[in-house]
């Protein structure tokens, strides 16, 4: 069994904001369901994805951003010295 930390940190962190993703939208739009009817829940339907695309975005251009370091490093030392 390795012993990879970052890998680790990486898919607890992934697994804790599906998680938390999928509480907000079952657990919250739920509760407005329940409360206030389809209507209003549809519009907070509507109000998560207008948080969640900008969201999306900047984790897109994050990732994006992490793999051209990471392909950096690697050509640099795979350079003969």
């Amino acid at each position: 069994m390795s012993r990879n930390l970052r890998s680790h940190r990486q898919q607890t962190d992934r697994r804790l904001l599906f998680g938390f993703v999928l509480l907000l939208l079952i657990v919250g739009d739920g509760l407005i369901y329940l409360l206030y009817g389809r209507e209003a829940a549809l519009s907070g339907l509507l109000c998560l994805s207008f948080v969640l695309v900008p969201v999306g975005l900047i984790w897109a251009a994050l990732a994006i951003m992490s793999l051209i370091v990471a392909r950096a490093r690697s050509a640099e030392d795979s350079e003969p010295k």
